[in-house]
């Protein structure tokens, strides 16, 4: 360890951007392969991997350099349910878009379904006259009984897939084009980089796994080919493509936002990555501001689970046991971290409630002496 990691603070967006590049230089002389991003739900990740997007069609004669992954790239789809009769219901794919280059001619289906496979259980058919995709499943016949002669499932056609189902096949159309990208295709000749954001929402613990090692296994490939940038607020599958690429030229950085009042990155490179530490940093300096919300009572019991389980606890109440006020410590958290709130519309906590969780706060950190990066934007 080399000492607290340097924290590089941005007035803009466009700053932010202007580093990434910087450290990932097309060059044959320098630049790292890949540059990993952690960052909470509302910094902005967004907004920079478009903003990245933008500063590569700004350059002198270059209309785009950048394939990218994130919200915009789900908006390229939307469904058609056939609310009239309700049985031809299909994906659309808004064939304008760049990011279909090479869809049709190249037939991407097999590439998609390798992926696919891995992931969930449905298939697809893509219509190139029509632009669109319907999908069907195999589900249990009601007419089955054993003994008879029906099939114990039948195939379900044009269905509707669930949201997550959905973010999953379009993550995998995504795979599918980079493995062209990497491959050389004529139709994607003009992407420099690849920018990734929160690859699938609401990744469960198995699949932020199996997604973040089969996406390492994918850009390991685009070494010498293509510069990659992955930002997710996702901690397990941060820490999955830090694993994976650690052997690999690259940087990574928390980067914290404030409204419009500039960004900051910390290099993580000399420290290992502990999600728990970053959020005990924005606990510490949310409480010392009196700047609490109800929903700091539930990522604190989150860090405190996290702890307990690092020690092999029984539960996050170990983690305050000895400490005074232990019982009405345990019974606040079990209360108020289960208390219905808005991310969109948050409710600042009453003045007894924020003294409670400074005294919660102040105990647990005076029992573990974690060393907090100091970030001040």
């Amino acid at each position: 360890m080399s000492g607290k990691p340097k924290i590089q603070k941005y007035g803009s967006l466009r700053g932010v951007v202007t580093r990434l590049r910087d450290d990932l230089r097309v060059s044959a002389n320098g630049g790292v392969d890949f540059v990993l991003l952690y960052a909470y739900n509302g910094t902005g990740k967004t907004r920079l991997s478009m903003e990245f997007k933008e500063a590569g069609k700004r350059k002198r004669g270059i209309k785009r350099d950048t394939l990218y992954f994130n919200a915009f790239t789900e908006d390229l789809f939307n469904w058609d349910n056939d609310l009239e009769n309700d049985t031809e219901r299909t994906l659309n794919i808004n064939s304008e878009s760049k990011f279909f280059d090479g869809f049709r001619a190249l037939a991407l289906e097999e590439k998609i379904f390798s992926y696919l496979e891995r992931y969930a259980k449905f298939n697809f058919k893509i219509d190139y006259e029509n632009w669109n995709v319907v999908f069907s499943k195999d589900v249990v016949n009601p007419k089955f009984r054993p003994g008879a002669d029906e099939p114990q499932t039948i195939i379900a056609n044009n269905i509707k897939i669930s949201r997550g189902e959905e973010n999953v096949f379009i993550w995998c159309i995504y795979l599918a084009i980079c493995e062209l990208v990497v491959d050389g295709s004529e139709a994607y000749n003009w992407v420099k980089f690849l920018y990734i954001d929160d690859p699938i929402s609401s990744l469960d613990d198995n699949n932020a796994i199996a997604v973040g090692s089969d996406l390492a296994k994918l850009l390991r490939r685009c070494i010498g080919k293509v510069k990659v940038v992955i930002s997710s607020h996702h901690s397990l599958f941060f820490n999955v493509m830090c694993n994976e690429l650690k052997k690999q030229e690259h940087k990574s950085y928390f980067v914290y936002g404030k409204n419009n009042d500039g960004y900051s990155l910390q290099a993580t490179h000399d420290t290992p990555f502990f999600h728990h530490v970053a959020m005990l940093s924005e606990l510490k300096r949310a409480s010392d501001a009196g700047q609490l919300y109800a929903n700091h009572f539930n990522v604190l019991r989150g860090v405190l689970e996290k702890t307990s389980s690092f020690f092999g606890l029984a539960d996050f109440s170990g983690c305050i046991h000895g400490i005074e006020d232990e019982i009405l410590f345990s019974r606040a958290l079990n209360l108020l971290s289960h208390g219905d709130y808005s991310l969109f519309d948050p409710k600042e906590l009453t003045e007894d409630n924020k003294q409670l969780f400074r005294n919660i706060l102040h105990g647990f950190l005076e029992r573990y002496a974690f060393s907090l990066p100091e970030v001040h934007l």
